[in-house]
C-alpha cells in the first residue's frame, strides 16, 4: 500500500529541502500523509500520469504535485499498460520515470480511500493492491533499463514504481521510507523483499521504525544505485535522450554526502537480529547509544500487530526467494489487513480526524499472540489469491 501522511513546518532539516515550501504539514515518525482530496478527481484524472517520447528514451511522469504525486488505480494502469507496449516498441531503447515539482517522485497513494473501503467492508483495495503489484513485478522484470529519479519524497508505493528499476538514482533531497507501521499496517509493494535484503539488519531498522532515509543510506541499503545532484536532474534527463544510462550516467554520478546508518550498524545489527520485536525493543533501551533508545521510542508507538506481521514478513521474504512470491505473501497479508482494526485506526487517527492518537488494538506487543500474526499470512483462497507470470514475462503485455 502506499502510505502518504501530510507534512508540516515540523519537517526536519533533512526533510525540508525535499517539501520546500509545501502547505502546512506534520511529520509523525518518519510516516508522512498530504490530503489527496484536495484536488477534483474528476478534473486532474486525464493528465495525472503523462507519457511521451524523449529521442529513444520513453518518459512516464506522475503529474499530481500537490498530492505529492500519489498512485491512484488508473494510474497504475495507464503505466502498466504503458510499459507493456514500450517493451515491444524498438524505437524506445530504455524508460526514464520522475515527478512534477521539486517535492517528491511520489509520497505513496491515497489512504483516506484505503480506510472508507476497509471501514465498508468493501473490496476496491484489493483490486488495486493487485494491479499496482503486478506493476511492481513488471518494473522489475522490464526488458529495458528502467531509470528512476527518486528525488524528494520517495515513499511507499513511490518505493514500488521505483526501486524494483535497474537504474535508481537519488538525490541531495531524496528521502525513501516505507512508513506503514505508523497506520497499522505492513511494507508492501516489494518492500519486505528490498528491506529483507539490505545489509545486517538495516531493513528490519527501516522497516519497523518507518525511519526515511537521505542518498547515502538509500545507497547502502541497496534502495539505489547512483547519486546525481538535483541541480544536475535536467542536464542528465536531457542526455539520456541520446545515450542509453549506462553511457551517460559516469558524467552526472557524484558522491554524496554522510549518512547515519553506517555508523550505526554496531547497534543495529545486534538489536534487530532478536527473534521477537519485544527483544529488539530490549535490545534497543538497553544498549545506551541516544539513537538506541530513540529507535525503540519510536518502535513502540506504532502498532504492535503491525511491527510482529512485519518482522514475521521479512524474516519470511527472506527465505521466499524471488520478487514475485513475496508479492503473493505481501498480497495476502495486505488483503487479511482489510479485516483487521489497526489499519482503519491507524489511517483515522493520522489522517481522517488526524488526533494522532491511534487506539491499537492489542495495545501492546505483549496482547499480540502467535495466532494474531499468523492470521495475516493465511491464504485467500482459490479464486482471490494474486496471480504473477513467471519471472520474465512481465516485461512484455
Amino acid at each position: 500500500m502506499s502510505t502518504i501522511f501530510r507534512m508540516t513546518e515540523h519537517a526536519t532539516p533533512h526533510e525540508r529541502p525535499a517539501v520546500g515550501a509545501a502547505r502546512a504539514a506534520v511529520i509523525l515518525a518518519g510516516v508522512k500523509t498530504v490530503d489527496a482530496q484536495a484536488e477534483d478527481p474528476r478534473a486532474e484524472e486525464a493528465h495525472t500520469v503523462l507519457f511521451h517520447t524523449d529521442g529513444r528514451t520513453g518518459v512516464i511522469t506522475l503529474n499530481r504535485p500537490r498530492a505529492l504525486n500519489a498512485l491512484t488505480h488508473p494510474m497504475v494502469m495507464r503505466i502498466d499498460e504503458q510499459l507493456a507496449a514500450w517493451a515491444d516498441d524498438p524505437a524506445v531503447q530504455q524508460v526514464l520515470i520522475h515527478g512534477t515539482g521539486e517535492r517528491g517522485l511520489c509520497a505513496g497513494g491515497d489512504i483516506r480511500a484505503i480506510h472508507d473501503d476497509a471501514k465498508a467492508g468493501n473490496t476496491a483495495s484489493a483490486g488495486f493492491w493487485r494491479d499496482e503489484y503486478r506493476l511492481n513485478a513488471r518494473i522489475a522484470r522490464y526488458s529495458k533499463p528502467y531509470v528512476a529519479l527518486m528525488d524528494g519524497i520517495t515513499m511507499g508505493g513511490g518505493v514500488g514504481v521505483s526501486a524494483h528499476g535497474s537504474v535508481r538514482i537519488v538525490t541531495e533531497r531524496s528521502r525513501v521510507a516505507m512508513p506503514e507501521t505508523g497506520i497499522g499496517f505492513v511494507p508492501d509493494v516489494g518492500g519486505t523483499y528490498l528491506l529483507g535484503r539490505a545489509p545486517g539488519e538495516l531493513g528490519t531498522h527501516l522497516a519497523l521504525t518507518g525511519t526515511a532515509v537521505g542518498a547515502a543510506d538509500a545507497l547502502l541499503c541497496g534502495l539505489a544505485d547512483h547519486f546525481v545532484p538535483a541541480d544536475r536532474l535536467p542536464e542528465l534527463t536531457a542526455a539520456l535522450a541520446g545515450a542509453p544510462a549506462h553511457e551517460v550516467l559516469p558524467r552526472y554520478a557524484a558522491t554524496p554526502g554522510p549518512g547515519e546508518l553506517a555508523d550505526r550498524r554496531g547497534w543495529i545489527d545486534h538489536c534487530y537480529a532478536a527473534d521477537t520485536v519485544e527483544e529488539v525493543v530490549e535490545r534497543l533501551l538497553g544498549h545506551g547509544e541516544p539513537a538506541a533508545k530513540e529507535a525503540a521510542e519510536t518502535i513502540l508507538a506504532k502498532s504492535p500487530t503491525a511491527l510482529k506481521v512485519t518482522l514475521a514478513a521479512l524474516r519470511r521474504a527472506v527465505a521466499l526467494g524471488p520478487l514475485e512470491r513475496v508479492l503473493v505473501q505481501e498480497f495476502r497479508i495486505s488483503c487479511n489487513a482489510l479485516a483487521a482494526p489497526d489499519l482503519v485506526e491507524g489511517i483515522r487517527a493520522q489522517v481522517v480526524d488526524k488526533d494522532r492518537a491511534p487506539r491499537w488494538s492489542p495495545a501492546t506487543l505483549a496482547e499480540v499472540s502467535g495466532a494474531d500474526v499468523e492470521r495475516f499470512f493465511v491464504p485467500l483462497g482459490e479464486d482471490r489469491e494474486l496471480r504473477l507470470p513467471p519471472s520474465g514475462d512481465l516485461s512484455r503485455g
